[in-house]
């Protein structure tokens, strides 16, 4: 076959080709290798390859061991020519070995423009994919780590937050009602004060038994207790040089405050099953939505770690004391929401906006987020309108009053804690162990009443 027949097929498919001397010097060569060199057009043959395509500078080892049979084939890829008044050209430029002793190598060189060019396409929209997620990331995490709202309780909050941040050693008790933001406010003293690369260790106190919840703050050594197969550093180390939240501190166990405030007073201590001490650096923050005064008072809560607690305290308002604010919140969520769920809502109607000022939110910050993602995932007109908005009546409904009125503490004082539990069972026996009903029977979200349930370790059924 006519050696004008493979250049044919090379020219049809954009490919140059060239036969190499063992002195790399080019013995000869077809029209479109001509179109690869550093100077387009300029005679080839008899020229040394380095001079032709500078990127070969630094490869005769290789190509001399291609020559002599040692290596059969390399490589270089997406090399690129700037064309006078032309698109850049991409190629690919490869090395053979040949049987002939005059011309050892033959040099291929396959044009790949438009796969490059597809390529940093695919590059450039995976970069711009990237930017989009950073900006989405950032925008949840300014939303998670701001207190939205202008009332005079969020200025406090917020003047409050501001000035703990220049003194970041010291302890912090959050309290407030379940879903008001206790753990947001406490990553934003975190973020202001230690830096968003500290570490911020959070654990709820009520979710964790006892014992459990003993080692997970002091870690333990190997053989400690059965099944301590190795040694465990506890969430007091892992939160050195940063923050460690304790939610629901009012739900630790007696034995273990007693613990905390021999750390709280020395910032050391010992890990189970160890003689040896630590020492650590770290702020603690703690919240609860449980009246410490009153644990105090019943026995149910150490006063000298309360009094060690409290040596700042902030009270974070429920949402139905923030008046407006309230319409701030729900607007930063649909836009948080607007993101996640690749929507366009625009805001709220008139009769939407009326409707969350007058709910009381029992379950707080938290429960406004629900409704909000719940109407977000369902609406489909422009704006969220009050019938997208499922949450509970405006108030205390009915019946409830006069069994508020008719209700006496006796002299001698009772405990709340027991009242609740009793409430809770009573509402999940009366409305058969449907948990929706049963909160509705006591003015709760469904979240605020399972979150009770947990709290209190009752069956959910």
């Amino acid at each position: 076959m006519e050696a004008g027949f493979f250049e044919k097929i090379f020219q049809q498919k954009r490919m140059g080709f060239a036969s190499l001397s063992p002195q790399l010097t080019v013995i000869s060569h077809n029209p479109y290798f001509l179109e690869f060199l550093i100077q387009p057009g300029r005679p080839a043959q008899g020229q040394p390859l380095q001079v032709l395509i500078p990127e070969t500078v630094g490869l005769e080892n290789v190509l001399e061991q291609i020559a002599a049979g040692k290596q059969v084939f390399f490589q270089l890829e997406n090399l690129q020519r700037e064309k006078p008044g032309k698109e850049t050209l991409f190629f690919h430029l490869s090395f053979y070995h040949t049987a002939e002793k005059a011309a050892p190598l033959f040099c291929l060189l396959e044009e790949v423009t438009a796969t490059a060019r597809l390529r940093q396409q695919i590059i450039q929209q995976m970069n711009e994919i990237r930017l989009l997620e950073s900006l989405i990331a950032a925008r949840r995490e300014e939303i998670s780590l701001s207190i939205l709202g202008n009332s005079e309780p969020i200025r406090k909050i917020r003047a409050t937050i501001e000035k703990l941040a220049r003194v970041p050693a010291a302890t912090i008790l959050l309290q407030g009602e379940s879903g008001t933001g206790k753990s947001m406010a406490a990553r934003m003293l975190h973020h202001a004060s230690s830096g968003k690369n500290a570490p911020f260790v959070e654990i709820n106190c009520a979710a964790i038994p006892e014992t459990l919840l003993e080692s997970e703050l002091f870690g333990y050594e190997k053989g400690a207790f059965t099944h301590a197969i190795a040694s465990k550093q506890g969430l007091l180390e892992e939160a050195h040089g940063g923050t460690l939240f304790l939610d629901e501190i009012g739900d630790m166990s007696l034995k273990l405050q007693a613990k905390m405030l021999s750390f709280l007073e020395t910032r050391r201590f010992r890990r189970l099953g160890s003689t040896a001490e630590k020492e650590v650096r770290l702020r603690l923050l703690a919240s609860t939505n449980r009246d410490l005064d009153e644990l105090v008072r019943n026995g149910a809560f150490r006063e000298d770690l309360y009094y060690r607690l409290n040596v700042v305290k902030i009270e974070l308002p429920p949402l139905r004391e923030l008046g407006s604010d309230i319409l701030e919140i729900a607007i930063s969520y649909i836009q948080a929401f607007n993101i996640d769920f690749n929507k366009k809502i625009s805001g709220l109607t008139a009769e939407a906006e009326e409707k969350l000022l007058r709910y009381r939110w029992p379950g707080n910050v938290r429960e406004l987020r629900n409704a909000i993602e719940r109407a977000m995932i369902f609406a489909e007109g422009e704006r969220l309108d009050a019938a997208d908005l499922l949450v509970g009546p405006a108030g205390p409904g009915p019946e409830a009053a006069p069994a508020a009125e008719n209700f006496r503490l006796p002299a001698g004082g009772m405990s709340f804690e027991e009242i609740e539990k009793k409430l809770l069972r009573d509402a999940l026996k009366l409305a058969g162990g449907n948990q929706s009903k049963a909160a509705k029977l006591l003015r709760l979200s469904r979240d605020a009443f399972r979150y009770r349930l947990e709290k209190h370790g009752l069956p959910d059924g």
